[in-house]
């Protein structure tokens, strides 16, 4: 009897490790969500701060509530969003490398985004076409990246090599629709970079609901997860179908990149990077790390944003330009970038 009260020990305490991380990094959300609401241009922090108190000018007002708040917002959920794709698509795939980026799925939801708005398939008049548009994308790229894998699916380097053709393939697509509509460059540029720019109410209350579901399906799917992270013949000894799992895995990771997609664009290395710095944190155990890695997700982003207006905003005082906004793309791939340079050094000089 002493044997599995010492086996439950540490699970017990693993967990309530998990839990009191995950509460700190809930604080951590609100505290980024606060900096990001400040960040910007045209109102100041006691401006903002008399807003939330009920008080402050109309201008103030709008700014805040009606620009800030959902932009502030629709940047936490989309970095959530692809924070469980990230580790989804890791765990399912048994790939450290695998990422939305780098498999396929954000170029084609990127295609599918710019062309239903290039070719006037959709319009922001009906944003629920442009997710469907940017789903179909996304299939595509991560099914033809699943046709090239074939039996190398297993191999983590050769498929992020299929990853980076499919992916500069779908690039291609997207910049040959742009040739054929190069009038719409400036509506769907958004896409191409990732901004959360513009957002308002009505991307959030588009992006909330879908996110939702398709979290509580990736929470939902922890234990076929774990078992696909230990390999098909452990997964199947214990009775998982593991064909049945892995693709209700890659459904659930593509509805959640196309939805973040669809609202803010390609985020460059949030999917990718995220899911190992939650596991770092919260550890194997994906009933905690899912919940984490969207945590961190959505603190990577919001405080990109928060960041990159910090930024546009020095810039632009420097350049006397009030027009200049760095997108939060663009911030969050040269960090990622370099952030991969330095773990891809790591593993190099272990071996």
């Amino acid at each position: 009897m002493s044997v599995p009260g010492a086996v439950a020990a540490p699970v017990h305490r693993a967990v309530r490790t998990g839990r009191a991380r995950i509460t700190a990094l809930a604080l951590l959300v609100v505290v980024v969500g606060c900096a990001d609401l400040v960040a910007g241009r045209a109102v100041s922090l006691a401006d903002v701060r008399d807003v939330l108190l009920g008080g402050g000018d109309p201008m103030a007002r709008h700014i805040v509530l009606q620009l800030r708040l959902p932009r502030l917002l629709v940047a936490l959920v989309a970095g959530a969003s692809l924070g469980l794709a990230g580790l989804v698509l890791q765990s399912a795939l048994r790939n450290p490398l695998a990422g939305p980026e780098v498999t396929g799925v954000t170029p084609g939801a990127v295609l599918g985004a710019v062309t239903a708005t290039g070719l006037g398939l959709a319009g922001w008049e009906s944003p629920a076409a442009v997710v469907v548009a940017a789903c179909l994308g996304g299939f595509a790229g991560a099914g033809l990246l699943w046709l090239l894998a074939g039996r190398e699916r297993g191999d983590p380097e050769q498929t992020a090599v299929y990853g980076v053709l499919v992916s500069a393939v779908l690039a291609g697509c997207t910049a040959m629709v742009l040739l054929v509509a190069p009038g719409e460059l400036g509506s769907v540029v958004q896409w191409l970079v990732g901004s959360t720019e513009g957002r308002v109410w009505q991307h959030w209350h588009l992006l909330w609901p879908w996110a939702l579901v398709w979290a509580a399906v990736a929470w939902l799917l922890a234990g076929p997860l774990t078992l696909l992270r230990c390999g098909d013949e452990q997964a199947a000894a214990v009775g998982l179908d593991t064909g049945r799992g892995r693709a209700a895995a890659l459904v659930c990771a593509v509805a959640l990149t196309a939805g973040a997609v669809s609202a803010v664009g390609a985020l460059g290395f949030v999917g990718l990077l995220v899911p190992h710095l939650a596991l770092a944190v919260f550890g194997a155990e994906l009933r905690i790390a899912l919940p984490g890695a969207g945590l961190l997700g959505a603190v990577v982003v919001c405080g990109a944003d928060a960041g990159a207006q910090l930024l546009s905003r020095s810039l632009a005082g420097a350049l006397d330009s009030d027009r200049f906004t760095v997108p939060v793309g663009a911030l969050t791939t040269c960090v990622g970038a370099g952030l991969l340079l330095i773990v891809a050094g790591r593993r190099t000089d272990e071996r």
